[in-house]
């Protein structure tokens, strides 16, 4: 059974940080053969919305209030685990996040730089395009406003 989170960083567990951490690495910095820095301390200030089998992290994505990376709130490190895709935990994860963002801050306004193949998912929730293609941590990404 899958059991959805949400935390202010002080809240999590050293054992959900470890679990949040290393799905991150599998998918980005692994999977996606990007190497980065990902504890970049923006986690401290965030919240952080997962999805649990088990002990196991299988769905991520930490929500950033307005003036640490835009003026907006922001929605970042989304992410899923190989073994939870295409099974709809991902529309999910973006939905729960997004409902959440609005209780937080009391706003629908978000910004997003999303991997460019993901553009139409995003699209879905509402989200357009507000910038050409470019490439982070080799990647080619589109920055979106909703």
């Amino acid at each position: 059974m899958i059991h959805w989170h949400f935390k202010a960083f002080d809240y999590l567990t050293s054992q959900e940080l470890y679990e949040i951490i290393r799905l991150r690495v599998e998918v980005f910095v692994i999977e996606q053969n990007a190497p980065y820095q990902d504890c970049d301390r923006v986690d401290y200030e965030s919240h952080h919305i997962y999805a649990t089998k088990g002990d196991e992290v299988i769905a991520y994505a930490r929500i950033i209030p307005a003036g640490i990376t835009y003026e907006e709130p922001c929605l970042s490190r989304v992410v899923l685990s190989p073994k939870a895709r295409g099974k709809g935990h991902g529309r999910t994860l973006v939905y729960l996040a997004l409902q959440a963002m609005e209780t937080l801050y009391k706003t629908t306004d978000c910004r997003i730089s999303a991997q460019l193949y993901l553009q139409e998912f995003y699209e879905s929730f509402g989200f357009k395009r507000v910038s050409d293609i470019y490439l982070e941590d080799g990647l080619p990404h589109v920055e979106m406003v909703k």
